[in-house]
């Protein structure tokens, strides 16, 4: 006799009492893409409903976020003035540690994550400390931990490293722990593919390499076995945290961190993922609510507990209107 596996399919109600899969809106951080200045709200052209905001521009931003449910926010910063050295990303006063204290004077239980890297900041668009062509691995990792110790000082609840330098995240948790701060977690991009699905982020935050490409620092993705290694790395330099990035191209990535490694794993769902979802949409030629559903829903099948996207907010009223489960 063949099994009749239809049986479990036969109404709504069936399905989704014998499904195996949650999503809650706690589970979503959405980025933010804060620029210095007054008076922006600038929405990113290849990111339909995403915008570049100042500080005087957020709160209602974070109204409509804290209404939707969500929690989490992931914050980008969009200085002024760049320098070969970056040095407004660590600058007490930059745009980042100021947007963190009016955040967590608006809304102090709002988990606020913050990025780590250089290639906002610098004026060639690299994630490092250049000499010539090349950027310097080690001299690096002195500047993301006085970005992360910053980070930490304007009262960051978590960082989150995405430079890809090796030895970063020791380096930060020794920094951290030396000014007191053992209790912030680390939240490590540590599968970081050089990829093209990066593009529209690079747009929104004004990031793209003046010279180059970063496959020197960031992974190639045709390798499979340098995901563990990164990952086994940084879990023993002290990461808590690992986000595998992109999402939707390397689930078969976030599966095999999630069977070997007994902490939390994130997915970021970047910014190309998310541009050609609403492309299409826009276009009328696909589903919008049912393909970034499914999406959401492979990310959880592959292992993800944690999901970065700029869907978050469709998400929230999605789920809270009831229109999805």
């Amino acid at each position: 006799m063949f099994k009749r596996h239809r049986r479990l399919r036969g109404s709504q109600v069936m399905r989704d009492m014998v499904k195996d899969l949650y999503l809650d809106v706690k589970d979503f951080v959405y980025p933010l893409f804060i620029e210095e200045g007054t008076g922006i709200r600038q929405e990113i052209q290849s990111m339909p409903g995403q915008y570049r905001l100042s500080i005087d521009m957020l709160k209602p931003e974070l109204d409509e976020i804290w209404d939707l449910g969500i929690r989490s926010i992931l914050i980008f910063g969009i200085p002024l003035e760049k320098d070969p050295m970056g040095k407004e990303a660590y600058n007490d006063l930059g745009i980042v540690q100021e947007a963190v204290r009016f955040i967590k004077k608006s809304y102090p239980k709002m988990l606020v994550i913050t990025d780590v890297c250089m290639c906002e900041y610098t004026s060639h668009g690299h994630c490092g400390i250049l000499s010539g062509p090349h950027v310097l691995n080690d001299e690096t990792l002195y500047y993301l931990s006085k970005i992360a110790v910053s980070h930490a000082k304007a009262g960051a609840d978590m960082v989150a490293p995405s430079d890809m330098m090796d030895g970063r995240i020791l380096a930060m948790r020794k920094a951290l722990d030396n000014e007191g701060f053992i209790n912030t977690p680390i939240m490590s991009y540590s599968v970081k593919y050089a990829s093209s699905f990066y593009g529209p982020f690079r747009d929104a935050a004004d990031s793209s390499p003046s010279f180059g490409d970063r496959k020197t620092y960031q992974m190639d993705f045709r390798s499979t076995k340098e995901a563990l290694r990164e990952a086994e790395a940084d879990l023993d330099e002290g990461a808590d945290i690992l986000i595998v990035k992109p999402a939707l191209s390397y689930l078969d990535v976030v599966k095999r961190l999630y069977r070997r490694y007994d902490v939390p794993i994130a997915v970021y769902n970047v910014s190309a993922e998310y541009s050609m979802v609403k492309a299409a949409a826009q276009n009328g030629w696909i589903d919008e609510k049912g393909i970034v559903m499914e999406k959401m829903y492979a990310f959880k099948r592959a292992g993800a507990s944690i999901i970065i996207t700029y869907h978050s907010k469709d998400i929230a009223r999605w789920l809270k209107n009831k229109e999805i489960y």
